[in-house]
């Protein structure tokens, strides 16, 4: 009897670790393989119709991506995500609700490394968003070039992702009645070099365009925070003067030159408990959704307007970060540090 336990345990945790192991390298493999073979088929076999048809598919379907996709419950409800949630685990905490009458900007921070807690929450129901907030179709932003790629579009199309553009943003906020909420990272790229465990330092000072957004459509803002994100990697920034510092710096120029991304030099554990690797660390995540912040809806918002809303969603994540750090993990004098 204690064996079968310890086999379903084993089992269990496996399941989980592969959860994770798949989704990881999804953009690399199911992305970096059309890319690489469709110019081969058009070239060298006799395949090449397959790749034709690809691109055309891609060509005609183009605007998809940008028109609020093509999701599915099915994969939004895939047991795998439970897998991949408990591997953690990953927990969605609500503080208000969010009426269907209104659209929303949900903002999260920090970025972590990958956005595990982002991802779970918002485009999968393994952690119950729909149950949680019930009328409130979520939508999560990401880079456009996600969907340059085939197959990877239609993957994450699936889920509810969508391009992190004004142009898919606000045609969720605009053309589909109510009840919507777009999900916004709103640090990127460079907040996930400030990512690291212990840190609560989130890039935000100078990011208003989500704001303006929200003036602009009259969705109403909603502070988000991922206690434990910046927990699951360590990040490593070697000492200056060295050659792996130089290194660094080259691969991060290269990325946010070609893909517009931060080259992010990171570990974590590997297949089995207490090994290397770069799978992230098996710590909770906890996503706690704030107080929705009304706004008006303004055609053209001037700068001093733009001013005024972010320095009220500022205080309303201070109020937020203050209110639950204790609860999940953080020291009562660690403080919130925006730069």
């Amino acid at each position: 009897m204690t064996m079968t336990f310890f086999s379903r345990l084993d089992l269990q945790e496996g399941l989980q670790t592969l959860s994770v192991l798949q989704w990881l390298p999804v953009y690399v493999f199911l992305g970096a393989i059309p890319i690489i073979l469709i110019p081969y088929f058009l070239v060298f076999t006799k395949f090449w119709s397959l790749a034709v048809l690809s691109l055309a598919w891609l060509a005609y379907d183009w605007k998809t991506h940008s028109q609020g996709g093509r999701r599915s419950a099915w994969v939004r409800n895939w047991t795998l995500w439970k897998y991949f949630r408990n591997y953690f685990p990953i927990k969605l905490v609500k503080t208000h609700d969010l009426s269907p009458k209104h659209n929303y900007i949900i903002a999260n921070h920090p970025h972590g490394i990958v956005s595990y807690g982002v991802f779970i929450n918002f485009a999968t129901e393994a952690t119950g968003f729909a149950r949680i907030f019930p009328s409130i179709t979520p939508s999560v932003g990401t880079l456009e070039g996600i969907f340059w790629i085939p197959i990877v579009r239609e993957y994450v199309m699936s889920m509810g992702v969508c391009p992190v553009s004004k142009l898919a943003l606000k045609y969720l906020l605009t053309q589909k009645n109510s009840g919507n909420a777009v999900v916004i990272v709103v640090g990127g790229a460079t907040e996930a070099l400030m990512c690291r465990p212990g840190a609560s330092t989130i890039f935000l000072k100078q990011r208003k365009g989500f704001v303006k957004l929200a003036l602009e459509t009259g969705a109403y803002l909603v502070p988000s925070y991922s206690f434990g994100e910046n927990e699951v990697h360590n990040q490593e920034t070697f000492p200056e003067g060295t050659w792996l510092r130089f290194f660094q710096k080259t691969f991060q120029a290269i990325f946010k030159k070609i893909l517009g991304l931060n080259f992010c030099t990171f570990h974590g554990r590997g297949l089995t408990r207490g090994s290397w690797g770069f799978l992230p660390f098996n710590r909770p995540i906890t996503t706690v959704v704030g107080e929705p912040l009304p706004i008006p809806r303004i055609k053209k918002p001037n700068k001093k307007t733009v001013d005024k809303y972010h320095a009220l969603y500022i205080s309303a994540l201070h109020k937020l970060f203050n209110q639950h750090k204790v609860e999940y993990g953080l020291p009562e004098t660690q403080e919130l540090t925006i730069i």
